[in-house]
């Protein structure tokens, strides 16, 4: 797999968790959304979703670059 195609998946997987997240507080009951969705922690989200994938490519950098992951199995 290409360096890219890794970089591409760990940007989509940071996203989909992140979107995830945004949408799971659904469940709970109507009078907690606002608090949940109060403007604070929308900005945050916002925030995270443009600092998240920098920082999961950061993290997960060695896999990105040869395929190993921190067990030392191939990917």
């Amino acid at each position: 797999m290409d360096v890219v195609a890794r970089v591409v998946i760990t940007w989509m997987a940071t996203w989909a968790a992140l979107i995830v997240l945004l949408l799971s507080p659904m469940v709970l009951p109507e009078r907690w959304l606002y608090y949940v969705y109060s403007p604070a922690s929308v900005g945050l989200w916002m925030l995270s979703m443009l600092v998240g994938p920098f920082v999961t490519c950061a993290l997960n950098r060695r896999w990105i670059r040869t395929g190993v992951w921190r067990g030392g199995r191939r990917a």
